[in-house]
């Protein structure tokens, strides 16, 4: 079970280092592998490969699929920065703050999962 949960840190943190190191060359191409569910892929392997469970998969995907159209305005001062004229930290605490307005009034208001 730890070996299993080391493997899933590495794979993670491997998919951010080479998509930092993208980025760095090539914002666009960075953007590419972002938009990518590389790491939705490696999690529904995952668990698949731990519990042997599609209704486990099944509900992790439905799940995900709400929650990410939910997350994006979290980029959107962070896009916007130079124009809002912020910097990268007030971009960044503001694009936290609506991702959690947006995806915590959903976990809050929203069908619960009982």
């Amino acid at each position: 079970m730890m070996l299993n949960f080391l493997l899933r840190t590495i794979a993670a943190a491997i998919t951010i280092g080479v998509v930092s190191e993208i980025a760095h060359r090539s914002p666009r191409m960075g953007a590419v592998l972002l938009t990518l569910p590389v790491v939705s892929v490696i999690a529904l392997l995952m668990t698949w490969l731990r519990e042997q469970d599609l209704k486990t998969v099944s509900e992790l995907s439905r799940e995900t699929l709400i929650l990410v159209p939910l997350g994006l305005p979290f980029f959107v001062p962070l896009a916007f920065a130079e124009k809002l004229g912020l910097n990268f930290w007030w971009a960044m605490a503001s694009g936290l703050g609506l991702a959690v307005l947006t995806i915590g009034g959903w976990l809050v208001f929203g069908p619960s999962t009982s």
